[in-house]
């Protein structure tokens, strides 16, 4: 069982020692380092926190996403994600309606 009271050690010995002062921290113990006896530092065991446990299906009824989801952006908002005119969208528009006739064959297959 580790010593539980707060061992104090000044920051030379912090720095040439770190790794062992390290592994007692993770074990439990508090170290205090100080420079010229005056403590400026503490260091101590991380607090591990359980993680929630998760649950499938938990948020099942309240989530949904629209039928239209995927669907083409209609031009004015699809110049607006470009920043752009009319003829910068013009560019855009051939992969909006291979997108679209992509779309309908699916649902024509389904």
């Amino acid at each position: 069982m580790p010593d539980k009271t707060p061992k104090q050690v000044n920051l030379y010995e912090a720095k040439t020692h770190l790794s062992q002062l390290v592994k007692e921290a993770a074990a439990g113990r508090e170290i205090i380092i100080a420079n010229a006896g005056e403590p400026v530092a503490r260091l101590v065991p991380l607090a591990t926190e359980p993680r929630p446990q998760r649950e499938p299906g938990r948020l099942r009824g309240q989530i949904w996403i629209a039928d239209d989801f995927d669907d083409p952006l209609s031009p004015d908002i699809l110049a607006a994600f470009y920043g752009e005119d009319d003829a910068a969208l013009n560019s855009v528009a051939p992969l909006a309606e291979s997108k679209a006739s992509r779309g309908s064959s699916r649902i024509a297959s389904s």
